[in-house]
């Protein structure tokens, strides 16, 4: 609208001036200056009737600060020459935040958010004429503040560190729903450098030494535990076994063998007893009466 505003004032002036130096017999000679700048109004004028919205973007149009219902896509359209058009960004964009908040144990967390969104390119006059052209400051940013300070109050300090990617879904689904109420789309999200005070983080880090250690010990204690069931057990066996042996031993001796292996061993001595009345001599050559 400038253009046209200027470019109509240009052709008034180049008109009036044309006029009264027609009618100067003395300026006759110089009626070409404002023929020229008459011609420079007439093509400001028409210059202002053609606009180019570039690639990736939407064109909203303005008339008399009325947005109209109709929108240009990419390339070189005719307009009013009145008619202003705001190039509104639809490609896919890339915003982040750094914030801190706190978990439902207060204990604070600092962290990064990293969205990519796009607004709706059929409501592109709606997002202009509803929030203006810095929506990113106007309705994503606060919204991402809102939805992660949410979900963080819903989760203890420790179990933020452990359901990461539960937590980050929880936050995309409530940013995406609150964004989608002013026609902007959420692409995708992550969560970034997500991290605690550093008297928490000792302490998880204590936390977690002790149960290792605690583990261990407990590991330890059960390994002897089991050694020394084991080393029982295998003297039960070797007991069991001993005794079936014996049994086995005991079972398959008779008179026989048994004077057989006296015979065995004996030297040829015969024993003596010693007594009060006299020596006894045994007959070794009668198993029977040697067993008597």
């Amino acid at each position: 609208m400038v253009l046209c505003v200027l470019s109509l004032i240009v052709l008034v002036i180049g008109i009036i001036a044309a006029i009264v130096v027609s009618k100067s017999q003395k300026a006759k000679k110089m009626l070409y200056i404002p023929i020229i700048i008459a011609v420079l109004g007439v093509v400001g004028v028409f210059a202002s009737c053609v606009v180019s919205v570039p690639t990736g973007h939407t064109g909203v149009v303005i008339t008399f600060g009325k947005v109209e219902n109709y929108t240009f896509e990419a390339g070189v359209h005719v307009k009013l020459p009145f008619s202003d058009v705001i190039n509104m960004d639809n490609r896919t964009q890339k915003g982040s935040e750094e914030m801190s908040c706190f978990s439902s144990d207060i204990q604070e967390v600092t962290a990064t958010y990293t969205l990519n969104y796009r607004i709706e390119k059929s409501n592109a006059q709606t997002i202009y004429k509803t929030i203006g052209k810095d929506y990113y400051n106007t309705v994503v940013t606060p919204c991402i503040h809102e939805s992660l300070k949410t979900v963080t109050a819903k989760y203890d300090a420790e179990d933020i560190i452990g359901s990461r990617a539960k937590l980050a879904k929880e936050v995309e689904d409530m940013l995406a729903s609150k964004l989608k109420q002013y026609n902007i789309e959420l692409v995708s999200t992550a969560i970034e450098n997500l991290d605690f005070t550093d008297s928490f983080t000792q302490a998880v880090e204590d936390k977690q030494v002790a149960a290792q250690n605690k583990l261990k010990a407990q590991t330890e204690a059960e390994q002897k535990i089991i050694e020394a069931e084991a080393a029982a057990k295998a003297k039960i066996i070797a007991a069991e076994a001993e005794a079936k042996a014996n049994d086995t031993i005991a079972k398959s001796l008779n008179d026989n063998i048994l004077y057989q292996q006296w015979l065995e061993k004996w030297d040829g001595n015969l024993p003596q007893v010693a007594g009060s009345d006299a020596n006894v001599i045994i007959d070794s050559l009668s198993p029977t009466k040697a067993a008597e």
